[in-house]
């Protein structure tokens, strides 16, 4: 029998009437979801992205999961297991941006992967990556579950590790930029695979007290384009920095 889970949105938005209250796992990913789910209770989320809806995989109940503060203990954080608004922000970037057959687009930290499976359903070749083989995993699922399957790709990518994965026209990002720790690793992923004349689109909450030192950093190599967007989230509104980096010279 093919499971059907339970269908919810974040931050307490309510499902309108007509939208299905629950989905079928697709069978092509019925043993990854098999294995995940020997271990946590899941839901699927679904949150609309450009007048779509689109759908996820997420733990049931992440509380037990998040310990800490994220942005004071971010190495032991568990990013993976929340959709951020950024995300949100990021892929309805990447849901206006034109197709192209011949251009390829890497998500780095991606955890949920939205703007990655965004793009992918819009027929952009996506390479999608995560420290761990599990996040990936929910990411297997979650691609399946929107028809995207065909067009990414998950691969295992650790920012600490000099393992390379080629070059890429398009790096995408969402709240990445959370702990100085990392802030040369990641520097180092992304010159490492940025394409010449390549683009990295980048999106954080604006208040994060990380960007500024992040950005300073970032602007020794790159020239830099930033946008604030506005995120309503039920009845608040909070903002959103979406930023355009390019190396210098290209």
């Amino acid at each position: 029998m093919i499971p059907k889970l339970k269908v919810t949105s974040p931050w307490g938005i309510p499902l309108k009437e007509g939208e299905p209250r629950k989905l079928a796992i697709p069978e092509e990913v019925l043993p990854v979801f098999q294995k995940l789910a020997s271990k946590y209770e899941l839901e699927i989320e679904k949150v609309n992205v450009h007048g779509r809806p689109y759908y996820y995989l997420h733990v049931a109940d992440i509380t037990p999961l998040l310990t800490g503060d994220p942005f004071g203990a971010a190495p032991e954080f568990p990013f993976w297991v929340k959709l951020w608004e950024a995300s949100v922000i990021l892929a309805e970037h990447m849901a206006n941006l034109p197709t192209d057959d011949n251009r390829t687009i890497l998500e780095i930290g991606a955890g949920m992967a939205l703007p990655g499976i965004v793009a992918a359903s819009h027929g952009h070749r996506v390479t999608v990556t995560d420290y761990e083989e599990e996040i990936l995993d929910f990411i297997r699922v979650s691609a399946a579950l929107n028809g995207a399957g065909e067009f990414i790709e998950c691969q295992k990518l650790d920012w600490l590790e000099t393992d390379s994965l080629g070059e890429f026209d398009i790096i995408i990002a969402s709240e990445v930029a959370f702990h100085e720790r990392f802030f040369q690793p990641l520097m180092d992923v992304l010159s490492n695979h940025l394409a010449p004349g390549g683009v990295i689109f980048m999106a954080h909450a604006a208040d994060r007290k990380t960007l500024l030192p992040f950005f300073k950093l970032c602007a020794q190599q790159f020239n830099i384009g930033m946008q604030k967007k506005r995120f309503r989230r039920g009845d608040k509104d909070m903002e959103i920095l979406l930023t355009r980096l390019k190396l210098k010279g290209h």
